[in-house]
């Protein structure tokens, strides 16, 4: 009877094994068509890029039949500068939008998170709505304020709303880290004569590092692929972004040169893709720290 029952448990254990490997086989073979479907357009945009300009649109699939790189010559001075130009003015974009949302964010999430005011609750309300509220719904007002300053067609208005805490989502990604982090260390910084802000540079920021790196990838990223206010306030061609520049290749060559859109579409992301694919386990710890999931 004994043997019986272990046999019939050893079958039960084969069986239950079995379906285990199937239902795994499932899922790995449903995820990987799902990742070839997701990566069919870049693999597309690649195949494309390296085609010459007749058989872009006129020879579908990804096995091209004449492989030339003109296209990224070409379109290296398509607008009569180098591509490069659009490069440093979206860096220099970028990276003053990113010092904005550090600088700015961190300290409204601070005082929201940790000092005790009048309307601090109704503060924080109105932040949370902001989240909500559509970008579009501020670009008219926006622009005339900024036009009234004389500002268009400079980077003033791309990077002076980010040093006035303006995304929201940011501060509310903060202040649920900072929740997070003991009031000792703060009551431990009070005692020791520390005042708000002494306590914020010296206790908080510090470690707020998951927080902050979440912030850098996510302002990066967004602001990079930006292309609506860019062009709204953007009109010189030496001013552009890497988007914009991108628009006005498409506006001027409507007749053709679509190999060259590709492939600068294809350099111009690869430095999203190096900073992703190099701040990626910063992106997944900072994400699992702050409250994000």
């Amino acid at each position: 009877m004994t043997t019986a029952t272990l046999d019939s448990a050893r079958t039960r254990s084969k069986a239950a094994a079995r379906r285990r490997v199937r239902r795994d086989l499932l899922k790995h073979l449903g995820l990987g068509a799902f990742v070839l479907l997701m990566l069919y357009p870049l693999a597309w945009m690649i195949v494309s890029s390296l085609k010459p300009d007749h058989l872009v649109l006129t020879e579908p699939g990804l096995v091209p039949s004449e492989i030339t790189f003109d296209n990224f010559v070409e379109g290296w001075h398509a607008l009569n500068r180098p591509f490069s130009v659009f490069f440093l003015n979206s860096l220099l974009v970028t990276v003053g939008a990113i010092a904005g949302n550090l600088f700015s964010c961190s300290l409204t999430a601070f005082a929201l998170a940790r000092l005790e005011f009048r309307m601090r609750g109704v503060y924080i309300a109105i932040t949370l709505v902001s989240v909500m509220l559509p970008m579009h719904v501020l670009v008219i007002p926006q622009y005339i304020f900024f036009s009234q300053l004389d500002l268009v067609n400079t980077y003033f208005p791309l990077i002076v709303p980010k040093f006035l805490a303006t995304d929201a989502f940011f501060i509310y990604l903060m202040v649920q880290f900072i929740r997070t982090i003991p009031r000792d260390l703060d009551r431990a910084a009070w005692i020791d004569g520390s005042g708000p802000f002494r306590t914020f540079w010296y206790v908080i920021l510090p470690l707020m590092r998951p927080a902050l790196v979440t912030t850098t990838i996510f302002t990066f990223i967004w602001t990079w692929n930006d292309f609506f206010v860019p062009l709204i306030y953007l009109t010189s061609p030496k001013m552009f972004t890497v988007p914009v520049a991108l628009n006005s290749m498409v506006d001027s060559e409507s007749q053709g040169g679509v190999g060259m859109l590709f492939a600068m579409s294809l350099v111009s992301l690869l430095p999203v893709l190096i900073f992703f694919a190099v701040a990626q386990k910063q992106l997944i710890r900072g994400i699992a720290t702050t409250g994000l999931k």
